[in-house]
């Protein structure tokens, strides 16, 4: 007999297992479906995120600039910290430990709100059946009055430079490396490619950075972008713009990269090469002919502003579909889809998702950026602080970067908080959630702010917005 469900989730990453508990919490009869394997071959909860995304690089991330803190950063605080070394497969075995954790967790919570996990790769039938091919090669078929698709991505790929996870990685075998690289290439200048690029800079490597694009981080406010690039670049990353990767030939463990840019034809080469080229939805094996489900020409799902696709009853949410790839939209997508499944009006503010790069420092922004607002035709006010002049950022000996406040120049309605310094993605999401409320300049300019904080920078960048700050000069206005 064919078990029914009221919900049933395929894909237990971050879009999947927060709308598998949330349509629970909800009284609705809920299953999740997932087929991903860790090392030891079973089944781990939490998608790329939890166990080769967000997490484990995080965890290298911090590690790693911990390391590079004892090497140049402790002196200046008056501490001698003489032999310092890393221990690489320690460093690679505290980030599974951490992995391991956090996907246990996702499995206590589904017990803990009565999701039936299901192991094993999924499809979508016509009428909202599911058929599940077990890891034993046993088929069975579920029936659900809802359906969300929660498959997540993968890394994307390119011709010149096949991955063999051994020389040539993508981001997940970027994770797993039992030892400093001498010389190290990555493709890519986006948030993957920096971060990891920054890892493995930090821990002694000479990363040489490969864009295709000539501009520098075109997601991000200009003015950040270009502070960003000049500090990668202090900390050795060599950031080559415009350089379109041809070909690639492993010889001896190492691999030699061919490529394009200004100056023509180049090559070098290097002992470990990662391709961070971006992310492609998995929607190869998911759908039936018959599924009514409909994919543009890049694998993606059509859905509506609610994340209901061509077929009645079913959803897509996250990477599958439009919109930045991100973790936290792919969960707050899954909560709106859980309440509407379960009657509510739940809304998702799209133009309010907060974006992050964790490099040091830090880069992230939510809302609008000035050179968007400017091609909209927006006549904005602009408040810019620096650390520099921030007295905890100071004391932290960690003064680069600064905050920047968008406004309105009408209306005085902040349109974009841009930060890059330290702890920028908890200040941007400060922003977000004035900007939420529909806050002004002058609003976050009259609230209190403690003493001595980093939150405090974007305070006076909001006072700059109208040239009332108090711990810098303001700009004369013209």
């Amino acid at each position: 007999m064919t078990q029914q469900f009221d919900v049933v989730v395929i894909g237990a990453g971050p879009g999947g297992y927060v709308a598998a508990i949330k349509a629970a919490q909800l009284g609705l009869k809920t299953a999740c479906i997932e087929k991903y394997q860790d090392k030891q071959g079973k089944v781990a909860l939490g998608g790329t995120c939890l166990n080769v995304g967000c997490i484990p690089s995080k965890a290298l991330l911090d590690s790693s600039w911990k390391y590079h803190e004892a090497l140049s950063g402790f002196k200046v605080h008056g501490i001698e910290a003489k032999g310092v070394t890393m221990d690489v497969p320690a460093m690679v075995g505290r980030k599974d430990v951490i992995v391991k954790n956090l996907t246990g967790g996702v499995a206590t919570l589904f017990k803990a709100n009565g999701v039936t996990l299901l192991e094993g790769q999924a499809r979508l039938l016509a009428n909202k059946q599911v058929e599940i091919t077990a890891l034993d090669g046993s088929v069975s078929v579920v029936a659900a009055e809802n359906v969300i698709l929660a498959v997540g991505s993968v890394p994307s790929t390119i011709p010149p430079a096949p991955v063999d996870q051994d020389v040539i990685v993508d981001s997940t075998g970027a994770l797993d490396f039992q030892a400093v690289p001498k010389k190290l290439c990555v493709i890519g200048a986006g948030v993957i490619g920096l971060e990891l690029g920054s890892v493995w800079a930090r821990l002694g490597a000479e990363v040489t950075v490969l864009e295709a694009l000539d501009k520098f981080l075109p997601a991000a406010d200009e003015q950040v972008a270009k502070e960003a690039y000049k500090t990668l670049s202090k900390q050795g990353l060599n950031i080559r713009m415009g350089a379109r990767v041809t070909g690639t030939e492993i010889k001896k463990k190492q691999v030699t990269v061919s490529f394009v840019d200004a100056e023509g034809d180049q090559s070098l080469t290097f002992d470990k090469l990662i391709v961070a080229v971006g992310r492609r939805p998995i929607t190869n094996e998911l759908l039936a002919v018959d599924s009514g489900v409909k994919l543009d020409e890049r694998g993606f799902i059509f859905v509506d502003d609610h994340c209901k696709t061509s077929a009645p009853g079913v959803y897509a949410i996250g990477d599958v579909v439009r919109g930045p790839m991100l973790a936290h939209k792919a969960s707050e997508e899954g909560i709106m889809v859980a309440e509407r499944i379960a009657g509510h009006k739940a809304q998702m503010n799209y133009d309010l998702i907060p974006s992050v790069i964790y490099t040091h420092p830090e880069i992230a922004w939510v809302g609008k950026s000035e050179q968007t607002l400017k091609t909209e035709g927006v006549a904005v006010n602009v408040g810019v602080f620096p650390f520099a002049a921030s007295g905890r950022a100071m004391a932290a000996n960690d003064t680069g970067g600064f905050v920047k406040v968008i406004a309105d120049a009408e209306t005085d309605r902040v349109l974009g908080v841009h930060v890059i310094g330290p702890g920028a993605a908890e200040l941007v999401q400060q922003g977000a959630i004035g900007m939420e409320f529909g806050t002004s300049a002058e609003d976050i300019g009259m609230m209190v702010f403690s003493h001595p904080t980093l939150s405090e920078a974007l305070h006076e960048a909001a006072l700059a917005v109208n040239g009332h700050a108090i711990h810098i000069a303001n700009r004369k206005k013209r």
